[in-house]
């Protein structure tokens, strides 16, 4: 195939970013860092901590004296403004990323390959078998030109949320660079657990003392996102009764098998791989078990909380529907909140979307206004009291070994922030207040 020309940024500030950025997110996907659900701390998981600390001394590195990783695995940081108090308020504005990547893919031993100007073809990774095929990857087809990273095939990327934590510090590293830049205040937090949807559960708010904030977590070029599912987790747990099979006749109690029913039981129609847009599921995203005890782990998603109750009250049916022909056996169904659609505690304060607008619209993008079919840090923090909607990073095909991110994108998120930052120094918005 013939070769193509690289495809332009979007703006001459995202080019000079992308060196940088991409050097950061090279070694930022190389600390493995999943969550584990099955962790009862916070972190999760230990190895967070490796990443956190690579962070607290790249933010010193860059004069962030106040940088630091308290005891719960969150990395906090302050950008002192460039703005007088003398010509107004001064406003605080926080931006996120998360730390963690996901659980459900391999993520030890990340090796990222860039792949200059991508020619719209199949990419065949080195290991796993793995292939990115625009016949299966729509967005490929989008992104001919583009310098493309991926993982080796074996593992995830990572770019779900090392993308944005990369483009928060090359935008940080660049407004230090340049202090004639008006900015507001800048707070900084790097959480662990977001993926198991523990990202907020120990975040100060109260501390992080941010008037708004910004989640850099999304995905689609020119992204924001103020609207996510309400979620809750179904864990159910069947107890059974095992004999050696040899004796088994008229004893033996199968709950492994009560399991596979319980789950070919649920709605075909409900389920991720057959809704979309608005439309909700129960996602059966793990089974373990044997004859004497199994557990099938769900996760609910809707954004309308009446239907999330629903979908509940589906699980909750289909688990007695079963068990109750099989009446040795005994079944729980727990049903644990995670996080809420932010869109109503986000829409009190509207300037932080339209500062982000603004921002986007600078960066020489048209907004794209979606709404997410998952959740972020924001949703638990917006019903915390801190308005916080999501930003893109340039990641694709997230959770999975698939997992690609476009460089032009990442760099033109990170120009973003910056624009954002002397968005919020304009009259318009650094006098804003939240009633």
């Amino acid at each position: 195939m013939a070769a193509v020309s690289p495809a332009p940024f979007t703006s001459p500030l995202a080019e000079s970013l992308a060196p940088g950025l991409l050097e950061r997110f090279g070694r930022y996907v190389r600390v493995g860092t999943q969550s584990d659900r099955d962790g009862e701390g916070s972190p999760s998981s230990a190895r967070q901590l490796d990443l956190g600390r690579v962070l607290v001394a790249d933010l010193l590195a860059l004069g962030l004296d106040d940088a630091v990783l308290d005891a719960d695995g969150y990395a906090y940081a302050t950008l002192p403004a460039t703005i007088s108090s003398a010509d107004g308020p001064v406003p605080v504005i926080g931006l996120i990323a998360h730390m963690d990547t996901s659980p459900d893919a391999p993520g030890d031993g990340v090796e990222p390959i860039v792949h200059r100007a991508y020619d719209g073809g199949r990419i065949e990774l080195p290991r796993g078998g793995t292939v990115l095929d625009p016949d299966e990857i729509a967005e490929l087809r989008d992104h001919v030109g583009h310098d493309l990273v991926t993982s080796s095939g074996d593992t995830l990327l990572g770019a779900d949320d090392k993308a944005g934590v990369a483009a928060i510090l090359t935008a940080v590293a660049h407004l230090l660079a340049h202090p004639e830049l008006p900015r507001p205040t800048l707070r900084l937090a790097f959480t662990p657990d977001e993926e198991i949807g523990r990202g907020a559960h120990r975040f100060d708010v109260e501390g992080f003392g941010a008037l708004c904030a910004y989640t850099v977590d999304g995905s689609e070029l020119g992204e924001l996102q103020d609207e996510t599912f309400s979620a809750t987790e179904g864990i159910v747990t069947i107890e059974g009764h095992e004999v050696h099979p040899g004796f088994a006749t008229g004893k033996l109690v199968n709950a492994a098998r009560l399991a596979a029913e319980i789950v070919a039981a649920l709605p075909d129609d409900l389920t991720p791989e057959r809704t979309s847009g608005r439309e909700g599921f129960i996602h059966v995203y793990e089974v373990q078990g044997s004859a004497a005890h199994a557990v099938i782990r769900t996760i609910l998603r809707d954004f309308d909380d009446e239907l999330l109750a629903a979908h509940g009250e589906v699980l909750r049916r289909t688990v007695a529907e079963v068990v109750a022909r099989e009446p040795r056996a005994r079944a729980t169904v727990e049903i644990t909140p995670q996080y809420p659609n932010m869109r109503s505690f986000v829409d009190l304060f509207p300037q932080v979307t339209d500062a982000a607008e603004l921002a986007i619209r600078a960066e020489g993008l048209d907004p794209l206004r979606t709404s997410i079919r998952g959740g972020t840090d924001g949703s638990q923090l917006s019903a915390m009291g801190l308005p916080t909607p999501n930003l893109f990073t340039g990641g694709h095909e997230f959770h999975s070994v698939r997992e690609w991110a476009s460089v032009q994108e990442m760099a033109a998120a990170a120009a973003t922030v910056v624009r954002l930052a002397e968005v919020w120094t304009t009259p318009e918005f650094r006098g804003a207040t939240r009633a």
